[in-house]
Formats: structure tokens, C-alpha cells, sequence
């Protein structure tokens, strides 16, 4: 073994989902630090994962792979090249690989590669009242027409009423979308959906989630962004004078978004990480203030194995860390853990013939609709989300002729339905779509059943306390909690993705402070270039 080898220091990077699978890529980019990914799980992605169900792949959650940040859309392009268009460019401006890119190698063709990102045009809307309205709310004619003159009467007075006596301070997320839309609004098309996400009240949850998730934009701006239609389109993918949640277009892996973490996976092994499946991390031992090793059960062997560690990255819940931490928590820190709530999930994937709702346009097929993704209003269903992988991908489906579509409930694993057997949960997601008037049962061809345990760390329970817990964990200085889970922030994957990536500088460059990693993703702009100018400067 040669002296450096000896010298070579290890990274233990707990869970194979987008924050973990990217600590690994930058340490080996950045550092001579060994990367060992430890996954409970068989499969590689996390909730950003494919599912593939007899060649019908399913996206668990709906990932657009866009972000504000250049340095994470560099990072995607530079693993998977955007598609080649029919004029042999590429699709649509970037900076980077701009419509005057012509070789094979920079733009692919989907038809002649799998390892392409697509170009795709984003359309949701909500369903309510057996109506389709426009996400982000427009003032289009058929949304007048489906809101009628009286409820668009009090959605204008509402919304005055908000900018004129907005609410403050600002605590709930009812309070939030009641500033931003009006309370009408907020009743009409926020309410029932966002309280089908998180089992509780709007009032009861923080508005620190509305801040999280939505963050500027407000019904001024969406409408604004609907005027803007009026002008020439812009092929500018980077949109970055463009609230995210009214973009119109994203990048897309041909076969989904578990394609690129598996290749970023096959990437890392080849340099030398080691990813393991199915191993379960059970106990972090620690001294003073880093962590030292990490017992770890292999579900297939049923073996114990204690590995030694330098730096330690957590992206599972941070209950189930503070649990696994062999070192004596205080009270209230405790207190503060075993308060933090989740929320779970269930996607239901049915394959049909055709659907019974069309879309309005003469010259769509009659079969399919042209959203990605459909907000489920109405109240007297439990339904929350429909996708139709169609069209994020024509890839995703292993015959054209069908419809896939992804029915999304979100519940918690002590409800009845989370323990439902999958004939069940199949029979009941297939009425539900019926009644609203969506599909037809007797259409449904084939159907399948993924649970998602605590997929959305919640903002209520405990979380009013939740710099207490942080204050304290921060102690650990060789452990970094990064991701959605890992930090309890209802973080996109881009936001994951980044707190990966600084955790990384900070080891590089010595930086002892975690503070620039729990600043990602808090206020309106992108932290990330700040904080990296900073760890350098330190």
C-alpha cells in the first residue's frame, strides 16, 4: 500500500439520492477524499428514482430539471447533452450549448442515444368544479368563463383587499397565499390541494413552506407573465427573469430523472466510490464533537460492519439521525426531533386506453391531453396530483398508443389507505378518476402501487423549534446533513444538489461554518455563488 493510499482520508455519504450521489461526484472532483455511498434501499435516485413497471417507467413526483443556478445546469448538461432538434442544432438556447452546436457529441438524438436530456414544454393546470383552470392563474378567456362574473367579481375585490390590509405578520401559509392572491383565490385554488398535501388546516402550517416553495410569486406577477405571452416567445432556457413557477420550459432524461443519478452512480464507481445497496446505517458512534465510524447492517446478509469515518454526509431524516447518534441529545433538542413530522406518498400508475376528458385544441389526439401534470381541487376526492408521463416523455411509455398517468395521494403510513393492499388502492384511485370525470375504470388496462415514506418533511409539529436542533447538530463538526430529508427543507433537487456541493467546498477550503449551507434556498435568489465566494475568501 503506498503512503498517499495510507493518507487517503474517507468520506461516508448516508443515502444514494440526488444530494448524496452529488457530495460523492464533488469530493472525487474536489478532493482525495474516498466516497463510500451507504443506500438502505435497493435501488439508486431516491425519491428522484424511475421506476420501471414492465417497461412503463414511472417518475415518483414529477422532476423538472431546471434551475436558476448555472453551476447545477452546467452540472446536468455536462452528464446528459440536450437533444438534437430536426434542423441538427440543438433545441433551444443556453449559454453554454447554444443553437450554433451542431456536432452529434454536444446534441444528441433521442432516437439514436438514451443518454440525451430532452427539451420540454411545461403545461399544468388545476382542476376544479369539473373545470380545467391555468396554473399560474391567467386571465384568459376560459377562465373567466369557468370562474363566472360574481366569483371573478370577489377575486378581484379580495385581492385588493390584500394588497391594501395585507395580514402581519405573516405566520401560517394561509395567511402567505391569502397576501399574494387574495383570500377568494386562496379559497378557489391553493386550500384544498395544499391541505390534501399535508393532512392539516393551512392555518396550522408555517409560512416558512410558502417561502420555501413558491417564493415570489404572487398574483401580480403571474399575470404579468401572462401578458408577456403577447410577445414573441424566447427560446432562453436559463428563463432567469422568470419566477420558477411560472417556467415554460425544462430539461427532461429521456428515461426520467432516476436515469441521470444511475449514470451519475456509474460514474462515481468508475472513479473509484464505492455505492452499497440495502445497507442500513444503525448506529453513528461519536467522540467529542465529530462522528468516528458508522455501523452498518447489510439487509442481504444479515452482517454487521463498523467502517471508519472522517466525514460523515446524512441525507436520511433527521429524526432517524438523532436516533442513530450514539452520544447523549438534550431534552429539548430531543424534544425538537421526535416533534418533526412527515408526510407520505403513494403514486398509482394506471395504463389506459384513452382518457374521457380532451383537451379544448381541435388538433390534439383525443386520447391525451397536453399537460404534464394536473392539480387535483376538488374536495370530494382524496386525489392530489395527476401526471401523464406521456408527455413528459414518449420514452417513458413502452407503448405510444396508451395513456400512463400517475395518480398521487399524499397521507401519512398510520392511515388506512397507506395499508391498503394494492388491488385495493388500485380499485379506489380508478373510481376516484372516474367520478371527476377524467377516465373511464372499464379503459384501465394494467395498474401498479410505489409507497414513498416520508417524502415531504413537513413545517409544522415541532419545526417552530427547529433552529434548536440545528443549533445543536451543527456541533458535529465532521458531519453534514444535505438534502431535502437530510436538512428538513422542502428542498428541489437543484437545492439538494447545491448543499451537496457547498458541503464539499467547505471541506475543501476549510471552512468550519455550516451556516452558508442552511442559507440555500431561504430567500428569493440563489445563494449558492455568495457562499462559495465566501468559503474561498475564508
Amino acid at each position: 500500500m503506498t503512503n498517499n493510499a495510507k493518507q487517503q482520508k474517507t468520506a461516508l455519504i448516508i443515502g444514494a439520492g440526488p444530494a448524496g450521489l452529488t457530495a460523492a461526484f464533488e469530493l472525487l472532483k474536489k478532493t482525495n477524499i474516498k466516497p463510500i455511498v451507504l443506500e438502505q434501499s435497493d435501488f439508486i435516485g431516491g425519491i428522484s428514482r424511475t421506476v420501471n413497471y414492465k417497461g412503463n417507467r414511472m417518475d415518483i413526483g414529477g422532476h423538472r430539471f431546471f434551475s436558476k443556478s448555472e453551476r447545477v445546469m452546467d452540472w446536468w448538461l455536462d452528464m446528459m447533452p440536450m437533444q438534437l432538434s430536426e434542423s441538427g442544432e440543438t433545441m433551444i438556447t443556453y449559454h453554454r450549448a447554444t443553437t450554433s452546436v451542431k456536432t452529434s457529441e454536444k446534441a444528441p438524438d433521442p432516437e439514436q442515444t438514451d443518454l440525451v436530456m430532452l427539451v420540454r414544454n411545461r403545461k399544468s393546470r388545476i382542476y376544479f368544479m369539473r373545470k380545467f383552470f391555468e396554473y399560474p392563474v391567467s386571465l384568459s378567456l376560459s377562465t373567466l368563463t369557468n370562474l363566472g362574473i360574481v366569483r371573478t367579481v370577489k377575486v378581484g375585490i379580495s385581492y385588493l383587499q390584500s394588497m391594501l390590509f395585507p395580514v402581519k405578520p405573516e405566520n401560517t401559509l394561509a395567511e402567505f397565499f391569502t397576501n399574494r392572491f387574495g383570500r377568494e383565490l386562496y379559497l378557489t385554488f391553493f386550500k384544498s390541494y395544499t391541505e390534501k398535501v399535508w393532512g392539516v388546516p393551512c392555518n396550522e402550517i408555517s409560512a416558512a413552506w410558502g417561502a420555501q416553495r413558491i417564493k415570489g410569486l404572487d398574483l401580480r406577477k403571474a399575470l404579468i407573465h401572462f401578458a408577456s405571452h403577447l410577445l414573441p416567445a424566447s427560446k432562453d432556457i436559463e428563463q432567469k427573469n422568470t419566477e420558477t413557477s411560472l417556467i415554460e420550459r425544462f430539461l427532461y432524461p429521456k428515461l426520467g430523472p432516476g436515469q441521470m443519478w444511475e449514470y451519475v452512480a456509474e460514474q462515481i464507481q468508475e472513479k473509484g466510490a464505492q455505492v452499497r445497496l440495502n445497507s442500513r446505517v444503525d448506529k453513528l458512534a461519536v467522540d467529542g464533537n465529530n462522528v468516528t465510524s458508522v455501523s452498518v447492517f447489510n439487509e442481504k446478509t444479515g452482517e454487521t460492519e463498523v467502517i471508519t469515518a472522517d466525514y460523515v454526509f446524512s441525507t436520511m431524516p433527521m429524526k432517524e439521525l438523532v436516533r442513530k447518534l450514539d452520544v447523549a441529545v438534550p431534552a429539548n433538542v430531543k424534544e425538537v426531533s421526535e416533534g418533526l413530522l412527515y408526510r407520505d406518498f403513494i403514486t398509482v400508475g394506471l395504463l389506459l386506453k384513452e382518457l374521457t376528458i380532451k383537451d379544448e385544441r381541435a388538433e390534439s389526439a383525443a386520447r391525451l391531453i397536453a399537460d404534464n401534470w394536473i392539480y387535483i381541487q376538488e374536495p370530494d376526492v382524496k386525489l392530489g396530483r395527476l401526471q401523464i408521463f406521456n408527455n413528459w416523455s414518449p420514452y417513458l411509455v413502452a407503448d405510444k398508443t396508451k395513456v400512463w398517468l400517475g395518480l398521487e395521494y399524499f397521507c401519512d403510513d398510520t392511515d388506512e389507505m397507506w395499508k391498503l393492499d394494492d388491488a385495493s388502492m388500485i380499485k379506489f384511485a380508478g373510481e376516484e378518476l372516474e367520478k371527476i370525470g377524467i377516465i373511464e375504470v372499464k379503459n384501465i388496462e394494467d395498474a401498479t402501487v410505489i409507497h414513498v415514506p416520508k417524502t415531504y418533511p413537513g413545517y409544522f409539529g415541532t419545526y417552530d423549534r427547529f433552529d434548536e436542533l440545528v443549533s445543536w447538530i451543527n456541533r458535529f463538526e465532521n458531519l453534514f446533513l444535505v438534502g431535502r430529508n437530510g436538512m428538513h427543507k422542502y428542498n428541489n433537487q437543484d437545492h439538494s444538489m447545491l448543499t451537496a456541493m457547498v458541503a464539499v467546498e467547505n471541506i475543501a477550503n476549510g471552512v468550519k461554518s455550516k451556516d452558508n449551507l442552511w442559507s440555500i434556498n431561504t430567500e428569493t435568489d440563489y445563494h449558492e455563488e455568495k457562499t462559495a465566494a465566501a468559503a474561498s475568501a475564508s
